[in-house]
Parts: C-alpha cells; sequence; structure tokens
C-alpha cells in the first residue's frame, strides 16, 4: 500500500476491520513513522469515546456514519464564537457537557491565545475527551470563513458548502455537521443559541492570519542620511488580499498593507528600454497632493518585454499544497483552475511536474511536456486535501525535481500553492527561509502564490519569494488568476534581472529631508549597493517597478522632531550646489545567471511644477499611496482624505485596459464608506 492508502485505512486498523496482510504492512508502516503513530493515537481516542458510548453500534462504520461520527463528536464540543454585540449562549455552557452521537464530552474552556490579524487577540477553545482513564486535550480555533471550529495543530477540516435552499432562521447559529452550512452555523444536536449577527462583518478576533509587523519609514535628514538604499520589489500579493478584505465588508489589518505592493499592482505608461538594457527608467516630480509644501518623487523601472517565440524553454514544478486546511473552495479549487489557465498556454517547449505535500510529500506527476495537456489536467483534478502540511518536505522534493530536469539558459521554476499554514517538518519561518536560501543556489526560482484567508500565512509567503528569487501574488480569484499568470505570464516566469537594487542619493542643496513610501521590508544598508554578495529583488520580463519619494525642499522643517546642538562639534555646511539636479538614482543588476552586477546612474532635475503639471500616471500613484497610508493610518498620511484619494484616482484613470483602476475607485469607495462609520 502507499502511504495515502495506509492513513486512509488507519481507521479501520484502529477499529480493527483490516485483514492480516493489511495489518502487518500497516505496523511496518507506523514502526518507521513518528507521524502515522501520531494520527493512529487521536484516532483510537476518537473511537475509544464513540465505542465507550455505544457509538459505533458493534458493527462495521459506513463511510457516512464514520465521517458523522467523527465530525459531531468534535464538532460539537466547541462553543459558538463570541462577539461583540452578540448574546452569549447560555443554556449549553451552563449545562457543562454534552451529548453527542451518544457521546458524552467535555465543553471547551477558553483562553486568550495568539496575537490576530488585526493586532488583537483570539480566543482558542479545549476539548476534553475523555477515554478510558486517559483524558486528551487539544485546542481549536474558530475559523470565520468556514464558520466553524477548527483544530489549531491537527488541521483537517471538512468541507462545508454552501446551501442556500435551506438558510437558517435570521439571527440563529447553524451548523449541519453531515455537510452543509451558510454563514449561520448551528452545532447538531445543540440547542440554537440566539445572537444579533452584524450583516457582512468579519470579526478581526476570530482571525489567525499571520502578517508581519510594518513601521512606517520615518523622514530622514539629508546631513545624517544622504543615501536611501532598498531591494527593488515586484510583489502584489497586499494589493489583492486588502481588495478581500474589502470585498468582504472588511478593512484589512495593518500588516496586510504594504503600499508598494498596492503601487506595484497597477501598469503605468513607462517606455520600454533600447538596445540590450534589461529595463529604462522613468522619473518624476510635482507638489505632493497631501502635503503641497513638499515634493513627490517618482520612480518607475519598465522591465524588457518577450515575446512568445521568443520565450526560453521553460522546466515548472507546481508544489501544491493538498493538507486539510486547504479544503476550502478558494483554496485548492481555486489553485487547480489558476494552474489550468497556466497549462493551457504551455507549448511543446515546456514541461510540468506536480509535486503535493500535506503530512508526507509525492510526486502526482512526473516532468511532461506541455502539449500534454489532458494528462497535466486529469493529475490536477485528482488532487484531494486532507492531512497535516509538510512543507518542508514539499519543497525539497519539488526543488529535486526541477533540477533533474533543469534547462540550461531556459527558465527553471517552482510554483508554491498554499495558504502557508505549515505546521509539521520545518516549519518555522526561520527554517523555511533557510531552506529556500540554500535551494536557489541551485539556479532553480521560486513563485509563490497565496490562497485562502482564515488561516492566511502572508508573512511567511513574502519571506520565502523574496529568498527563493521569485516573486508573491495572492489569488483571491480566477480573474486575478488570468492576471498573475496568464496576462502577466512572462514576468511572472521569466526573470531579466537579478538582485536588483536602488540607491537614492539626494542633493544636500535642495534636499533638507526624505521619505521612502513603503519598501518597509527592503531597507538595505548604504553598503549593501555595492555588495554583490547581498541579495536583493528580481524583475520578470514586462515587469514594472514604482517608488515613490516624499520630498522636503531645502530650508523647511524635516518631520520627525529636533535634535539638541552638537557640544563638540559643527553640523556639516551645505555647500554650494549650482546644478538644479534633487537626486541620482544609481541601480544595480545582475544578469539571471551572473554573478557580477551592472550599474547605472540617472539624474533628476526639479523643474518646480506644481500638481496641475502632473501625468495621469503620477496621479494615480500618488492616489494608491495615500489609500496605502489612509489604510495603515500612517501618521505621516498629512492631508491625505478618502475625497483626495478619490479624486485623484479618478482623474488618473486614464486608459484602464481590463478595467483595474476602475476597479480601484470602488474598493475606496468601499473602504471610504467603512472607516467613516467607525
Amino acid at each position: 500500500m502507499t502511504r495515502k492508502e495506509i492513513e486512509e485505512k488507519l481507521l479501520d486498523y484502529a477499529v480493527g476491520e483490516v485483514t492480516e496482510a493489511e495489518r502487518a504492512e500497516i505496523e511496518a508502516a507506523l514502526a518507521a513513522d513518528a507521524v502515522l503513530r501520531a494520527k493512529l493515537e487521536e484516532l483510537r481516542e476518537t473511537v475509544g469515546v464513540i465505542s465507550a458510548a455505544g457509538g459505533t453500534g458493534g458493527g462495521k462504520l459506513s463511510p457516512e456514519r464514520r465521517e458523522a461520527l467523527m465530525t459531531a463528536a468534535v464538532q460539537a464540543a466547541l462553543p459558538a464564537p463570541k462577539r461583540s454585540g452578540w448574546a452569549r449562549p447560555m443554556g449549553i455552557a451552563a449545562a457543562g457537557l454534552l451529548a453527542v452521537a451518544g457521546t458524552w464530552v467535555m465543553l471547551p474552556s477558553m483562553s486568550k491565545t495568539r496575537e490576530s490579524a488585526g493586532g488583537g487577540s483570539i480566543e482558542t477553545a479545549t476539548t476534553e475527551r475523555i477515554s478510558g482513564a486517559e483524558r486528551d486535550r487539544e485546542k481549536y480555533r474558530y475559523d470565520q470563513e468556514r464558520g466553524r471550529w477548527e483544530p489549531l495543530m491537527t488541521k483537517n477540516p471538512k468541507q462545508y458548502l454552501a446551501d442556500p435552499s435551506a438558510p437558517a432562521p435570521n439571527g440563529q447559529l447553524a451548523l449541519d455537521p453531515a455537510g452543509r452550512s451558510d454563514r449561520n452555523l448551528r452545532r447538531a444536536n445543540a440547542p440554537v443559541a440566539e445572537v444579533e449577527l452584524a450583516v457582512g462583518e468579519v470579526s478581526e478576533a476570530w482571525n489567525s492570519e499571520e502578517y508581519a509587523h510594518l513601521v512606517d519609514n520615518p523622514f530622514f535628514r539629508v546631513g545624517d542620511q544622504p543615501l536611501s538604499t532598498f531591494s527593488i520589489d515586484v510583489d502584489t500579493a497586499s494589493y489583492a488580499n486588502v481588495r478581500r478584505f474589502l470585498s468582504q465588508n472588511a478593512l484589512p489589518p495593518t500588516g496586510a498593507v504594504r503600499i508598494e505592493e498596492l503601487v506595484n499592482y497597477f501598469h503605468y505608461e513607462y517606455a520600454q528600454p533600447a538596445g540590450d538594457a534589461p529595463f529604462s527608467t522613468a522619473l518624476e516630480v510635482h507638489a505632493c497632493p497631501w502635503n503641497p509644501k513638499h515634493r513627490l518623487v517618482r520612480i518607475g523601472l519598465q522591465g524588457k518585454e518577450i515575446k512568445v517565440e521568443d520565450a526560453p524553454s521553460t522546466n515548472l514544478v507546481f508544489l501544491i499544497d493538498v493538507s486539510g486546511s486547504m479544503n476550502n473552495p478558494n483554496k485548492l479549487p481555486l489553485v487547480k483552475s489558476a494552474l489550468k489557465l497556466l497549462v493551457d498556454r504551455m507549448t511543446e517547449n515546456d514541461r510540468v511536474a506536480l509535486v503535493v505535500y500535506a503530512g508526507a510529500s509525492g510526486l502526482a506527476l512526473p516532468a511532461t511536456n506541455g502539449l500534454e495537456k489532458q494528462k497535466i489536467v486529469d493529475a490536477l483534478d485528482k488532487l484531494r486535501p486532507g492531512g497535516g502540511t509538510n512543507g518542508s518536505a514539499g519543497i525539497q522534493l519539488a526543488y529535486q525535481i526541477a533540477v533533474e530536469n533543469f534547462i540550461k539558459g531556459g527558465v527553471n521554476r517552482v510554483i508554491l500553492c498554499t495558504d502557508g499554514d505549515f505546521n509539521i517538518g520545518q516549519s518555522s519561518e526561520a527554517e523555511l527561509v533557510t531552506l529556500i536560501e540554500e535551494k536557489r543556489k541551485t539556479g532553480v526560482f521560486l513563485s509563490v502564490l497565496g490562497f485562502g484567508g482564515g488561516n492566511y500565512a502572508d508573512a511567511r509567503m513574502q519571506s520565502l519569494a523574496d529568498k527563493g528569487n521569485g516573486n508573491a501574488a495572492y489569488i483571491d480569484t480566477l480573474k486575478e488568476a488570468k492576471k498573475v499568470l496568464v496576462e502577466q505570464a512572462a514576468g511572472t516566469l521569466i526573470t531579466i534581472a537579478k538582485d536588483v537594487k536602488i540607491q537614492v542619493e539626494f542633493n544636500p542643496s535642495k534636499v533638507a529631508g526624505y521619505r521612502l513610501i513603503g519598501y518597509e521590508n527592503r531597507v538595505m544598508a548604504a553598503k549593501d549597493f555595492n555588495d554583490d554578495t547581498k541579495d536583493a529583488g528580481e524583475i520578470g520580463a514586462g515587469h514594472q517597478v514604482t517608488a515613490l519619494y516624499e520630498i522636503v525642499p531645502a530650508g523647511a522643517e524635516v518631520p520627525g522632531g529636533t535634535t539638541d546642538p552638537l557640544k563638540y562639534q559643527k553640523p556639516p555646511e551645505v555647500p554650494a550646489n549650482p546644478s538644479n539636479e534633487l537626486l541620482t538614482v544609481k541601480l544595480r543588476w545582475k544578469k539571471p545567471d551572473g554573478d557580477v552586477s551592472d550599474k547605472i546612474e540617472v539624474p533628476l532635475a526639479d523643474p518646480g511644477e506644481d500638481r496641475i503639471g502632473a501625468s495621469d500616471e503620477f496621479e494615480f500613484a500618488a492616489s494608491v499611496a495615500a489609500f496605502g497610508m489612509l489604510l495603515r493610518k500612517s501618521e505621516h498620511a498629512g492631508q491625505a482624505t478618502w475625497g483626495l484619494v478619490q479624486e485623484l484616482a479618478t482623474g488618473g484613470l486614464g486608459d484602464d485596459k481590463g478595467g483595474y483602476r476602475a476597479e480601484f475607485v470602488e474598493m475606496i469607495r468601499k473602504a471610504r464608506a467603512m472607516a467613516e462609520r467607525k
């Protein structure tokens, strides 16, 4: 038997319903696999509870009966989530014990645990299941997206599909463990709790998504720090994720808002590079919309586009998370649909392998020619979710397959599709980053596609993409999948420059201070700019990078407080400089297979124009940045208001291919309405 078949047989083994040959094979596997032994122990305890209450009926369990008993035994022991504005269910909690499928289980206790996506805390439930003289405690959290409790450690959710034909009565909490539910949930065999529902509200208190804590870049005095250095970033995951929150009538947590990814989501009219240069540069400066006394500088990079007929051969490995946490319509089913869009574009010069991972990893499809589309699609369609999440094992195998099929001079890339919720093996962010850093030495690059919500590990996904010489996107809809994998396929897959760094030198006779807007987790030391051993971001074919600086003119006060006069030395005098240059942008990059960087410098003079002379592209980029600052409640938002953001965005719509800018205007209206209600 395969490992998957053994896992499926564990429950039958626990209740003594296997043949002698199967028993011997299962026991041999158990002796060699600690993960299997742990799963068996969990199953035995569950079976012990059911058997003690006569739940099995003494006969062979049907699949339906097995599923109903196991689901009910866990789910019915859990309380309804506590929300602000909800009436607390009384009858169940007072009872202390609840009978489910003939089994007595103790009701959970509640305890504060980890930080939520919104920066607060969430509550978890702990069930105490009695099996003979033994007692097992297992923690659960409330999954707002599924509307149900889910184990924190074992994460093996059943799929609950919406059933519009049988909605729960208004104001009731309803759940059907047999397989149906809507957003209102009720436990089986339990009284219906009367609650107050805030329509469309997504409670941050029950959200266990993980986001890095970002502190907005401050203003720096040019006299103290004349150089600003950072790694470029072409990721767009934050924008799509923010859109998901707003579509659910919720403002995103501040950690989910990375302004540079919002700005870089959109296409701008930058000129194509000339000659052999991998990218062109575009610079523009005008009055800052949210602080007219300041200047706003836009730096744009345009990656060289590659025609389909000129594209190199590709060696792709789809690395797909098929663990239990992916059992949701906007997770594994959306992964399959998204990857099929990419498969449809493959040619005879492409090949793809399929690696899956849950509790263990496996090769679901060896390297297959791109013309064998049906074979690839069939392999995707066979994927089913279940089990824990051993992401490190999947990463190891995916890179191994990619290296075995390496195409010299071609595209060699692993495409990771997951919610990022790794909980087996090397599961900490530090361990996974170290693993990815080691694997990138093979010449195989990494793309990370995030899916789903409730337990989305955003910070981890960003780290993996950054260290894997790749990019990160968040796929919330099939339309977004089309944008990333079809419209921008070349940029997603084909790297034209790696370790791309930007260093800006400011002219002290023109600039008193400056602030880089966004890129907080991409800032580098000035000395790292010339150090070719330092990792930085990659640019794909046709990709664009936009960065914004808010500039304080010479002679004006730099925000951020003042320091006492120096006692032992005088501050350096600003030298007279006849140049009208505001700053110089320096760029370093390497060829995709190179180790030595190239460098160019581009100066920017300030013509002193106000906003009237700004291009539509400038106005729109400024709108997106101000939108991000308002969502982040940034202290540097100045005079930015939702009205100003909407005005800038509407005025900067331009030739809106794909309707993405118009969609952004609608997002502004949603965010504004929610923010003004608070």
